[in-house]
């Protein structure tokens, strides 16, 4: 496979599911590149798996850009995607289109996603018409957790579930190549998935969506305390990690590293 782009992510749909996941640093990146994944998203994420946050709300656009850049350089092939920050595009369409820029220009990420309905439109159409492409987010968006009342499941209601299909042919029309679905249950993924031409990238929102999203500490096991149901651990590097690292205090204690294979 050649490089993915926004448009061959689009011409995906009905022909190939996207295996996509996050990342935040260049040795990451350059493995999952070699793995083949399509989509590498630079998450606002980061904010719990890498800088300590109980949520997504303190990351800043700096934090974002330098983890991008940093994983930007990891990847040939992937396309990456940089999440836009809280308050980095919700005050106006021309703050939203200069932090935007920025990501492409600084970052060398090939587009950024947005969270938020049909309410975003005007500002995706106004990035797309300005070389800006977009990955769009709907269902539960953790930058509205607060509004939310917590990290909960959407469109269980039927107004709930009607208004998510709305919002997903809405960012279409305007122009999101793909959109992010999270937390929603599977029958209202499947129709957004069956009335929009993009393709769907769930997360928590069933198999019947056109990709999978997975938060990549959480299905590697790194991170500590609950997982969302919705993950499914493929490794456990965490536990491996903290092994390591007490056969390795205890080699130092002991005397036992460096050896004279070790040494000059």
């Amino acid at each position: 496979m050649g490089k993915w782009t926004p448009a061959t992510i689009k011409a995906a749909k009905g022909r190939q599911k996207l295996a996509c996941l996050t990342a935040y640093d260049f040795a990451t990146a350059r493995l999952m590149d070699e793995a083949g994944v399509p989509l590498i998203l630079v998450g606002d994420s980061l904010g719990m798996t890498v800088l300590g946050y109980a949520d997504t709300l303190p990351v800043t656009m700096e934090q974002v850009l330098h983890h991008a850049a940093a994983v930007s350089r990891g990847v040939k092939e992937a396309l990456v995607v940089a999440d836009m920050p809280f308050m980095s595009y919700q005050a106006s369409i021309e703050q939203g289109i200069g932090n935007a820029g920025r990501f492409l220009k600084e970052a060398g990420a090939g587009a950024v996603k947005i969270e938020g309905g049909a309410f975003r439109a005007p500002l995706v159409e106004t990035l797309v018409s300005n070389g800006i492409p977009v990955l769009a987010h709907i269902g539960l968006t953790p930058q509205s957790v607060r509004e939310m009342g917590g990290f909960k499941v959407q469109g269980r209601s039927e107004e709930e579930a009607r208004r998510l299909v709305s919002d997903a042919k809405a960012l279409e029309e305007a122009g999101a190549f793909a959109i992010v679905l999270e937390c929603m249950p599977p029958p209202v993924a499947a129709e957004i998935t069956r009335n929009v031409g993009v393709p769907t990238i769930g997360i928590g929102a069933g198999p019947q969506c056109d990709g999978q999203i997975l938060v990549t500490p959480d299905m590697l096991g790194i991170q500590t305390g609950v997982s969302p149901r919705f993950v499914k651990r493929y490794a456990e590097l965490g536990k491996a990690m903290t092994k390591a690292f007490a056969v390795y205090r205890k080699d130092v204690e002991t005397g036992s590293f460096p050896g004279p294979e070790h040494t000059y």
